[in-house]
């Protein structure tokens, strides 16, 4: 049986796939993969995202300031950010990929939740979802995310936190972004997290370019792989493929494409 999956996370306005826009797309779609959701990492992006979403059927736009680029941004960003969500543009479906991580050395990690906290403001006075990134911060993002109190929630992507980290995501309404971490064998906290999550609670990503699969190191990753993803995730679960596949496409259609 074949199934349509949404990759909910995938930086489609970077090479390999900007580069070769139509390749791309059909290699895609014939692995099942018959949308793909863009999220934007800093202002410079924006309208090159929204561009794609615009020309393409089977993309659709995220807009959002990435705190591994704090460096880049600024108040005008953050203004820039807040017109165009102003201007509810046809195909935006969430705010991201916004968030924090205490990754790499001189993190301005106080300027990374200020803006964090803006960008959270803008998704609750636009009512959208928001596509988080979290690393080495779930405990600190939590806590944001609990003060902020947003309708439309959203998902901490590439999540490889513990599982009671992500059962108070789920607590506060949000979702947890399954990706290739789960195609390495030796990742069993993160394959044990999935396993035991409600099946609710997740939605199907691949973070293209960026986490390959395993055994796929060293190559770009690309949305196709989602499909290997779900496959990871099938052979995890207790519930049958088709389940496992209409679960997902449900908790996609309803955060993001619900209006």
């Amino acid at each position: 049986m074949s199934y349509h999956f949404t990759d909910t996370h995938c930086h489609f306005d970077f090479p390999p796939f900007v580069d070769d826009l139509e390749n791309s797309l059909t290699r895609a779609a014939q692995a099942g993969v018959t949308r793909i959701i863009i999220p934007a990492i800093d202002a410079s992006r924006f309208e090159l995202v929204l561009a794609l979403a615009a020309a393409h059927s089977p993309l659709y736009a995220a807009l959002g300031l990435h705190p591994i680029v704090i460096e880049k941004h600024n108040e005008h960003s953050l203004a820039q950010l807040a017109a165009l969500l102003a201007r509810k543009p046809k195909k935006l479906v969430a705010v991201g990929e916004i968030g924090l991580d205490l990754y790499r050395e001189d993190p301005q990690f106080d300027q990374q939740q200020a803006l964090l906290d803006e960008q959270l403001k803008l998704a609750k006075r636009y009512d959208l979802p928001v596509i988080l990134h979290s690393r080495r911060t779930h405990d600190i993002l939590a806590q944001h995310l609990k003060r902020h109190n947003l309708p439309r929630t959203g998902v901490v992507h590439g999540f490889a936190g513990s599982l009671q980290q992500a059962e108070r995501f789920i607590q506060l309404g949000y979702k947890i972004g399954v990706g290739g971490t789960i195609t390495y064998p030796r990742a069993s906290k993160t394959r044990d997290v999935m396993a035991r999550l409600p099946l609710s609670a997740l939605l199907l990503e691949t973070d293209a370019p960026d986490m390959p699969l395993n055994g796929f190191q060293g190559q770009p990753n690309r949305p196709e792989q989602a499909a290997r993803v779900f496959e990871s995730l099938c052979e995890l679960r207790s519930e049958s493929p088709a389940e496992i596949a209409d679960t997902l496409a449900y908790n996609t259609q309803k955060l993001f494409l619900t209006s």
